[in-house]
């Protein structure tokens, strides 16, 4: 009787290189504690909740814009400076394949690979050339040349996050109330759900992630209310 085969255990990864994670993060952490402070400085300054909303609605357009266009920007930037450096590589590699096959294979040996192997492993790339490439941007670049994160993606996932993140301190007082105590609770609590939500990707106890945010924008929080207090006083 033969034994039943053992079940292979399947597990999945979650996309860390589509590079829509850190600008949706950022956008929203940056929305939020962007306009909270901003509420905080001239609601400080005995600003009228009129003028409040005005004024983070032009923070949140303003913000969004710019933080779209710097993703994009970076993004683009990086993939273009790959690009070039996977270019070089390709030209080395047309120029010098055994030296390159030596190198790969030495680095290999560092890593603690049998050298013999390391050799076999590397002459066997050698006949492949794309899939040498590949190899050789891995290991020297530290990228996949074949997954570059899209700046559009970026861009847009800063853009829509970062508003949302701004318009969630303005939602008491586009539903009618006029306390600046009231809209800064509100935020803070979004601070705390987008940590606590953060937490989901990266694996961290949730109460952990959303206290830190909450931490780190209310001392934001409490230093432009302050700004905004004395500049209030001054002028006044």
């Amino acid at each position: 009787m033969t034994e039943a085969a053992t079940p292979v255990s399947e597990h999945h990864h979650a996309d860390v290189s589509g590079g829509w994670l850190r600008p949706a993060v950022f956008g929203a952490m940056d929305g939020l504690v962007t306009n909270i402070a901003l509420i905080a400085g001239v609601g400080g300054g005995g600003v009228a909740p009129r003028n409040i909303v005005l004024t983070g609605f032009a923070g949140l357009v303003a913000g969004a814009i710019s933080m779209a266009l710097g993703e994009y920007t970076s993004v683009q930037s990086q993939n273009e400076q790959v690009a070039a450096e996977v270019a070089k590589e390709r030209r080395e590699l047309e120029r010098n394949p055994a030296g390159e096959a030596r190198e790969l294979a030495d680095a290999w040996v560092e890593r603690g690979l049998p050298r013999e192997l390391a050799e076999q492993v590397a002459e066997v790339l050698r006949d492949n050339p794309e899939e040498a490439l590949r190899v050789h941007v891995q290991e020297e670049l530290g990228v996949d040349a074949d997954e570059r994160p899209s700046p559009w993606t970026a861009a847009l996932s800063s853009f829509l996050c970062f508003s949302v993140g701004a318009v969630v301190p303005l939602l008491s007082y586009l539903l009618g109330f006029s306390s600046l105590w009231l809209a800064l609770g509100v935020g803070g609590v979004g601070l705390f759900v987008a940590g606590a939500l953060v937490a989901r990707f990266t694996r961290r106890r949730w109460w952990v992630s959303g206290g830190r945010q909450l931490l780190l924008g209310a001392a934001a929080t409490a230093a432009t209310y302050l700004v905004g207090r004395l500049i209030g006083v001054g002028v006044s």
